[in-house]
């Protein structure tokens, strides 16, 4: 196992700070939205009626039924929620005990490259093997082609993980693009792990759509994961949840039963109602990252335009510097924290992933020394 790329990187911050320097953090995938007041008076009166004992280990019935609710709203999915669906203490959990129950000793796992580092402990951990599948950049976009899925494919293989959209890159995959995955993992009896945590943050007439309402088929053989983290701005309250067939929600279960056992039960109740309850404060947030997205492009010309999600990625393939490099030189030397593109696969080296999940004050200065911080690397190497 290993530590993810931003708890690498934040040693190094840490380390940076107690010598005195000011850094800027453009790193971290962590909303600075506050969690909307409605929710968090939820929590309060369900803690202050006595909402404080153990949980239900598969989720307490009313946030099942709120998210059997939400799926059929949101993304046009029946799953029943006394069976068919798992709270989780939040999506990393449920990615978790999805691979341990589906994962056995030797089993490879496909992943895109780049993607999110912290899938492959999960599937180390699980005895499965991490294959890469390569990405394309087509059109200022990362997309994973069905030529690539064939030409990584092997016997062994059992599972694709897919996150759409799309972390580092921001693509959202298109309806076309998730037919011809889903035409593969039929095809090749492939089970998929598809993580939707950005779901509800997409731009520019993009809109996120479920591989499994484009393809009906895909049911039987996959597992929904999803958070109230980013949707909602509630990352620290670590609650998600998970769809799927009843044997494999079943197996999870025993996971869970004898690790998390479940987010708290005050949490539980708050979640459900910002399943059910107005969504107005998503889209407010969605607009303001929209708009923290335009300046981003605006100040960075090497910043590729993000489809979904709050990360851009700075396509710096054309020098000849390591990205890491790169993202050191700017910590070092300019005080702007990003993350390196290598971090998540080969197929990352040469981009840097800019967040725009804190704005304000804070993305002003993180994108002033940073584009001062790229002229003068470039101008230097030059």
């Amino acid at each position: 196992m290993q530590p993810t790329a931003v708890n690498a990187i934040l040693a190094e911050v840490r380390a940076l700070q107690a010598q005195g320097h000011q850094l800027v953090s453009l790193m971290r995938g962590e909303p600075d939205f506050p969690t909307p007041p409605h929710i968090v008076e939820a929590a309060a009166r369900s803690a202050a009626v006595g909402r404080t004992g153990y949980p239900d280990n598969r989720g307490e019935k009313i946030l099942r039924e709120a998210v059997a609710q939400k799926l059929q709203r949101d993304n046009g999915l029946r799953y029943n929620p006394e069976t068919e669906i798992l709270v989780t203490t939040g999506a990393t959990f449920g990615i978790y005990a999805a691979l341990m129950a589906l994962i056995n000793e030797g089993d490879e796992v496909l992943l895109p490259d780049p993607v999110y580092d912290a899938y492959q402990s999960p599937i180390r951990l699980a005895g499965g093997r991490v294959r890469p599948v390569p990405s394309s950049i087509i059109n200022g976009r990362f997309v994973l082609t069905a030529e690539a899925l064939e030409s990584s494919w092997s016997p062994a293989v059992k599972m694709l993980v897919l996150n759409t959209p799309w972390n580092p890159v921001g693509t959202v995959a298109t309806e076309a693009e998730l037919l011809a995955i889903a035409d593969f993992c039929e095809r090749r009896n492939v089970l998929l792990l598809t993580d939707e945590i950005y779901e509800a943050i997409t731009y520019a007439g993009h809109r996120h759509l479920s591989p499994l309402a484009v393809n009906e088929a895909l049911r039987d053989r996959a597992v929904l994961v999803n958070s109230l983290s980013k949707t909602y701005s509630m990352t620290g309250w670590r609650i998600g949840y998970c769809a799927g067939p009843a044997d494999v929600i079943q197996a999870m279960y025993l996971i869970l039963a004898q690790s998390s056992r479940g987010p708290a039960t005050f949490i539980q109740d708050a979640a459900a109602l910002a399943l059910t309850g107005p969504q107005v404060c998503v889209s407010e947030m969605v607009a303001e990252y929209s708009r923290r997205r335009a300046l981003v492009l605006d100040r960075l010309p090497e910043a590729m335009a993000p489809d979904g999600g709050f990360f851009s990625m700075l396509d710096l393939r054309h020098w000849s510097l390591p990205s890491n490099e790169v993202r050191r030189k700017l910590m070092q030397e300019h005080g702007v924290v990003t993350v390196h593109g290598s971090a998540y696969g080969p197929g990352g080296e040469g981009t840097l992933r800019v967040s725009f999940a804190s704005g304000g004050k804070n993305l002003e200065t993180g994108l002033e020394r940073l584009s001062a911080g790229l002229r003068q690397i470039r101008e230097a190497h030059a």
